[in-house]
């Protein structure tokens, strides 16, 4: 097929949505697809470039810090690329995508969507993440600005499917995860120096209001082994600044910094432990590649977050937002070692069922039904 994604950015791997774009972008390829994208940035072979959304400064500086870029819509570009494509594929409902679609739309072309930004990412930078009415807004919102608008939509957990139907989304929602990639395997590296000595415990995320980074912080000088601890915070984002200053009660200092993809997969077969506090979360891709790595997930048991459906046992989980309990989960994995190592080859194994060869399987599947039923209404 050939296949045309629409995501307000692709070059710089910094966010977690332009993460998985990237990836699924080329495992399609390697499946013998033809892929294009509408993005910003500099013209390539692979790319329709549009122009960066100029915006207020603060808004600017807000969405730069957590990685994000917004894209200036152009209807030629659509015009040129549904010329060529099979299928258009909407990654955001930015104005870029809602502005495509239209154009798409008048045009004919087979579209399907993928619901990547869920309403707290959003509502958690405004402050406004607990409020049921807000986020309710939001993806009414969504829904009658664009969602509502596609037939098929990819949905990477079934907790966000539950929402979009709660909501009244109408389309065909295809449950797909976004996938692990063959690299994120179980294994294990010599410490490198700044990590000896310590028990590291992991986690991978923007700093920002949903992720709950200040949770683990708080845990861990709580820990009985908070002597012990190393905290690796792998991400960027507005709270930063908050995070190390918050971060100053711990024995230890604090390692804060934004990983490429190749260093972070290193760091993963280094840590000891991985813990996700996330309030909101559709998938957590990084932590579903911590454990195919071998680290044993800790995370947070948030109704609006999928990533609880990853834990084996209760050991894995903690009520979102206590800290009591989630120090104690994490001094009883630094006390019984063994039942550790045992558990790291259990979520290594558990992981394989979430292959990136098995959900490009599935979305090419989702393509095929959009392409068919846009030839059967012409017809």
């Amino acid at each position: 097929m050939k296949i045309v994604l629409v995501i307000d950015q692709f070059d710089d791997a910094n966010n977690g949505t332009t993460i998985s774009a990237r990836r699924f972008a080329q495992a399609l390829k390697d499946n013998g697809n033809e892929v294009r994208v509408i993005a910003t940035g500099k013209l390539a072979d692979y790319k329709y470039a549009v122009r960066q959304l100029k915006l207020f400064p603060v808004v600017e500086h807000l969405l730069t810090s957590q990685g994000m870029r917004l894209a200036v819509p152009n209807k030629h570009v659509f015009e040129k690329a549904a010329a060529w494509a099979d299928v258009v594929h909407f990654m955001m409902p930015s104005p870029l995508g809602v502005m495509g679609l239209k154009h798409v739309e008048k045009l004919g072309i087979p579209h399907t969507a993928a619901f990547h930004c869920q309403p707290e990412n959003i509502t958690f930078t405004l402050h406004l993440g607990n409020s049921k009415r807000v986020n309710d807004f939001v993806y009414n919102r969504f829904r009658d600005s664009f969602f509502n608008r596609f037939t098929h939509i990819h949905c990477p957990s079934n907790m966000i499917a539950d929402q979009l139907r709660q909501h009244g989304y109408t389309a065909q929602l295809h449950v797909i995860s976004n996938g692990i990639s063959p690299e994120y395997t179980y294994g294990k590296r010599e410490k490198e120096p700044w990590m000896q000595g310590f028990f590291n415990v992991l986690m991978v995320g923007r700093y920002a209001g949903e992720k709950r980074q200040d949770e683990l912080i708080d845990a861990c000088a709580k820990s009985r082994h908070a002597q012990e601890i190393q905290v690796i915070l792998a991400g960027k984002g507005p709270l930063e600044k908050k995070y190390r200053k918050l971060a100053e009660k711990l024995p230890n200092p604090i390692v804060m910094s934004f990983y490429e993809p190749a260093r972070l997969l290193e760091i993963l077969h280094m840590a000891d432990l991985y813990v996700h506090t996330s309030d909101a979360e559709i998938e957590a891709m990084s932590c579903m590649e911590a454990f195919a790595c071998g680290l044993v997930p800790v995370i947070a048991d948030s109704p609006r977050s999928a990533t609880p459906q990853f834990a084996l046992d209760e050991r894995s989980l903690f009520p979102a937002g206590d800290t009591d309990a989630l120090a104690a989960r994490i001094d009883w994995w630094i006390e019984h070692p063994e039942e550790r190592r045992e558990m790291e080859l259990r979520y290594a194994e558990h992981a394989r069922q979430y292959s990136l060869e098995a959900s490009i399987r599935k979305t090419e599947e989702m393509f095929r039904q959009a392409i068919a039923e846009q030839r059967g209404a012409r017809a």
